[in-house]
């Protein structure tokens, strides 16, 4: 078993989390969730949202601020509290020093640790030593929970297959095209239970960016269940927000349901069936979608829609389920075609591709929301959870 995380925080050692990684900056911890990933906060700020420094392989396609021998290195911060770009570049030189220091052994002791796989099974059943994820900041803190890394259901338009195609090949693993291969965390209740243990009842979001958490070897495994009903043991009991696109989650309904503080949103970017078997095959119909969120207020379970990306079909229908069904609902463009642009080539989608296409269907649709009264946000998290957060 190889933990991930550890090679990370080795790529900059002697530093270690709570350390000052650079004058002004302090290191928080290390993430693998959506490619490598070192979070710094403000030292002298730190209830402010701070950078996130990503490492991808040197071969990885894509823009980035710094190079290593064998890593490309880039920031990201907060669209709400942006780092200005000289900051970002002079923190990101700073960790590419460390780096360079440390990057020939620490990814010869990965290489030894993970031997090249050949062509083996799509679907892995592997063990981990963490699960939840920190995320948000020092404002809104949360973490995010994955019971499985890849998806089965394979939107083409997922910006996580450009994150996690870099880290598959540092683990050695076959070349796979997204949405056709997941890693089953079969230990995740027993972790998710250790991880509990003393912390903060702030929330938790099962999402489905590097994977839906109701896609179809949830069935077989239950992982998801499982860290639902440790989810229903903890105490304090923290909120509890779940993301899918996937029906499957009526079944589970009645768990959400009794933890105290639990939320059941959708990803819903169209009305229009054709434009979702299109985009999204393999995922739920829209009615099955709505009927998701209609069952789960019915149980009294806060319900939201993220619509993202927005793709064709009718702006007054959606409009009205929306209305109908999401007590409030995220709404954001499309941020790259990734692996879809055979699908945005076909002309009766073609114009969606476009930014100021996506721009105004967003608009329009903020506004005929608030007009009739439904919360529209931007962010991880809706508004009730950042209230419940502050509470």
């Amino acid at each position: 078993m190889v933990d991930l995380q550890a090679h990370v925080l080795e790529l900059v050692a002697p530093l270690r989390p709570g350390d000052t990684a650079i004058d002004g900056w302090t290191l928080v911890g290390a993430s693998t969730e959506l490619g490598l990933r070192l979070s710094l906060a403000s030292a002298a700020a730190p209830d402010r949202p701070g950078l996130h420094v990503e490492l991808a392989p040197a071969d990885a396609p894509g823009p980035f601020a710094v190079a290593t021998a064998r890593f490309h290195l880039s920031y990201r911060s907060p669209a709400t509290s942006p780092v200005p770009t000289k900051e970002g570049l002079r923190v990101c030189e700073a960790i590419a020093r460390r780096v360079r220091a440390n990057e020939a052994r620490v990814l010869d002791a990965l290489a030894e640790a993970t031997p090249m796989l050949g062509d083996g099974p799509r679907i892995r059943e592997v063990t981990i030593t963490h699960l939840l994820e920190p995320a948000g900041d020092a404002t809104t803190p949360f973490d995010t929970l994955s019971p499985y890394v890849g998806c089965l259901v394979g939107c083409r338009f997922c910006y996580a297959q450009s994150r996690l195609d870099p880290l598959r090949r540092l683990l050695r693993l076959p070349v796979a095209p997204w949405g056709s291969y997941v890693d089953v965390r079969t230990n995740a209740a027993e972790v998710l239970r250790a991880e509990l243990r003393g912390r903060p009842p702030r929330p938790i979001k099962l999402c489905p960016v590097v994977s839906d958490p109701y896609q179809a070897v949830e069935q077989r495994y239950r992982i998801t269940r499982a860290c639902l009903d440790v989810l229903a043991e903890a105490t304090p009991s923290p909120p509890v927000l779940v993301l899918t696109r996937m029906a499957a989650i009526a079944d589970d309904l009645p768990r959400i349901a009794a933890l105290p503080r639990a939320h059941v949103g959708v990803s819903l970017p169209t009305v229009d069936d054709e434009t979702r078997r299109h985009f999204e095959p393999r995922a739920a119909s829209v009615s099955d979608r709505l009927a998701v969120l209609a069952r789960s207020r019915a149980a009294g379970i806060a319900t939201l829609a993220v619509v993202q990306p927005l793709l064709p079909g009718p702006h007054d229908a959606l409009v009205d389920a929306l209305v109908a069904h999401a007590d409030s609902v995220s709404i954001d463009v499309l941020r790259g075609e990734e692996g879809a642009g055979a699908l945005f080539d076909d002309p009766r989608f073609s114009d969606a591709r476009h930014d100021d296409w996506q721009l105004d269907r967003a608009r329009r649709l903020a506004e005929d929301l608030t007009a009739r009264g439904v919360p529209v946000w931007r962010g991880e998290l809706p508004p009730t959870l950042r209230e419940a957060n502050d509470g």
